[in-house]
């Protein structure tokens, strides 16, 4: 079997350039997409808020302070998976293999494409110019023989960039790279390679895969695939997600009426990580474990969906007030999910976005 054809499409700052799209008075201007308040975190930020150091999960207090120009806008999030549909059917022409991440990036896989197009990267810039000319949205694009190099390329010239790694270019692409590159190389693992004097690709493919297992566990087999620039993970197209959680252990042991605070913020980032999916999550869960290791979980599905952050964060502390296991009662882990997700009821009276 010969290589691979891959594609990775990333829609630049979708949501910001959504808005900037729809309103011409917000073009060339700093938008954030998030709910102005204390808790808020934003949602997306346009490449000129970006520049003042604005991120997404970022709390929109902090994004004020970096960015006091900023033009804030709450999020539509129906308005974002309708355009994200039609970014979809362009995929289509090209190709069935489509693994959608989010509402704004997808793997395709165009081994063999639709439309007969001679090359993947004839492919990838077709369709970025079908996104460009029919939606008015830019999209990077990456193009390589698996996955995991695919996302890289797609990162390497954004915004608006398509860079293509050839099965021959693999090593001199990698090598040079700095392991935090890698996926699943995050910062403790980052500082733990570096403490074996690991700091670039090159010098992890140095170490043994039996020194890497040894270190990292079944981890670090993956490391020694990714040194090599090896990823068999097929594009899996029409995987629905079941469920989303999030959580976190404490320092320290906490009574329930503690909790609050951890509920809010667990609350923001599995709202955040929510709006990347197509379809409505519509029951919540909350998961505590206590301090001698027990685990327990209350969950609620409301008559609606939930619609906003504000309203998984109610569910979550009303659930919390059907924990009973006694006030003295400590906890070391909090967690909270969505799960049931559904596809969005579409209204019979849905406006055209594109003429």
């Amino acid at each position: 079997m010969g290589a691979r054809k891959i594609i990775h499409v990333d829609m630049n700052a979708f949501y910001a350039s959504v808005e900037q799209r729809d309103d011409p008075q917000l073009r060339g201007k700093p938008v954030i997409v998030a709910w102005k308040g204390n808790r808020s975190v934003v949602c997306a930020a346009s490449y000129e808020a970006r520049a003042f150091g604005v991120r997404s999960a970022m709390p929109t207090m902090r994004a004020e302070r970096l960015c006091p120009t900023a033009i804030f806008v709450a999020p539509d999030f129906t308005r974002y998976r309708a355009v994200s549909r039609s970014v979809r059917e362009i995929f289509k022409r090209h190709t069935d293999l489509i693994e959608p991440l989010s509402l704004d990036e997808a793997y395709l896989d165009v081994t063999e494409n639709k439309t007969r197009l001679p090359t993947a990267t004839l492919v990838a810039r077709t369709i970025r110019e079908q996104i460009r000319k029919e939606l008015n949205l830019t999209a990077s694009a990456g193009v390589a023989p698996n996955k995991f190099l695919a996302k890289l390329a797609s990162d390497w010239r954004k915004p608006d960039g398509l860079f293509v790694i050839q099965p021959e270019e693999v090593d001199a692409f990698l090598l040079s790279l700095p392991v935090r590159r890698l996926p699943g190389v995050g910062k403790v693992t980052d500082e733990k390679l570096a403490k074996l004097g690991i700091k670039t690709v090159s010098e992890l493919r140095g170490l043994e895969l039996a020194k890497l297992e040894q270190q990292f566990g079944r981890h670090g087999v993956r490391l020694y695939e990714l040194a090599r620039g090896i990823d068999e993970n097929q594009v899996v197209p029409d995987r629905p997600t079941k469920s989303i959680s999030v959580e976190d252990t404490f320092q320290e042991d906490v009574l329930l009426a503690e909790t609050e605070p951890m509920i809010r913020r667990l609350a923001q980032k599995l709202w955040l990580a929510s709006r990347n999916e197509t379809r409505v999550a519509h029951n919540v869960v909350l998961k505590l474990k206590t301090s001698d290791f027990k685990i327990l979980t209350r969950s609620h599905t409301p008559n609606t969906a939930p619609s906003s952050c504000e309203e998984v964060m109610a569910i979550a502390l009303e659930l919390r007030g059907r924990v009973d296991v006694g006030p003295q009662q400590r906890y070391r882990l909090l967690g909270i999910g969505l799960s049931n997700f559904r596809e969005p009821e579409v209204l019979p009276a849905q406006p055209v976005l594109f003429e």
